[in-house]
């Protein structure tokens, strides 16, 4: 249980860094926004496929953002995200406070292009790793931690000329008592909407870059 608790707090950490510049993020009554940041109502009560692997949860938080770009250009992406990969396209002095090694990208890494159901990606030495739970290319990617209390879901809907990207967490909180949930709600949930909002941010800022033509070499 002792390692339990302190691998999702170690996953979690880079959040208590953020929440310590984001406590007024989500004051009383506004704790919708701070867990569904850039989603609809629709895209918040929408099923993602993998999802029901999580029922009962403590938590789901649901945000998103629009990218001017097709899934195709999106999914790169997000398929070569995680520590010593690409990144998570965050803010990277904060995850490495917690050795996350996260050192995010700002080109397609072809080496982590290749992913497959069961594929574990590591979050640091005190962290359960993730495994790859739902591979729906250019569609869902499912990530689940190795403990089971954790799933994260990333989803592309094409929308007019570009994509919605929705990400969900889905969450169950260790044991920690009345205390512990009011300071996972004040604290954790505001300096995930830190991390979250950066990384969407990253990846549209990626992903709606013109693609760099090739050189001609003169002859």
């Amino acid at each position: 249980m002792k390692r339990r608790t302190l691998g999702m707090l170690g996953v979690a950490g880079a959040a208590v860094a953020a929440g310590a510049l984001a406590a007024a993020t989500c004051p009383r009554g506004l704790r919708r926004r701070c867990l569904h940041w850039g989603a609809s109502a629709e895209e918040v009560a929408r099923a993602i496929p993998g999802e029901e692997m999580m029922d009962g949860a403590d938590l789901v938080s649901t945000r998103a953002i629009t990218i001017n770009a097709a899934p195709e250009r999106i999914w790169p992406w997000l398929v070569q995200m995680g520590s010593g990969r690409g990144g998570a396209y965050s803010y990277d002095w904060i995850e490495n406070l917690f050795g996350l090694d996260m050192h995010s990208a700002d080109e397609i890494l072809p080496r982590f292009q290749q992913l497959s159901l069961g594929d574990e990606l590591p979050l640091g030495e005190r962290a359960p790793a993730m495994r790859v739970a739902v591979l729906r290319p250019n569609e869902v990617l499912g990530l689940r931690s190795t403990d089971g209390n954790w799933l994260w879901l990333f989803a592309l809907y094409p929308v007019g000329a570009g994509t919605r990207l929705v990400s969900r967490n889905v969450i169950t909180l260790p044991p920690m008592g009345r205390a512990g949930r009011l300071a996972w709600r004040w604290v954790m949930e505001p300096g995930s909407l830190v991390m979250e909002r950066k990384m969407l941010l990253g990846i549209k800022a990626r992903a709606e870059r013109a693609p760099v033509a090739p050189q001609l070499v003169a002859t």
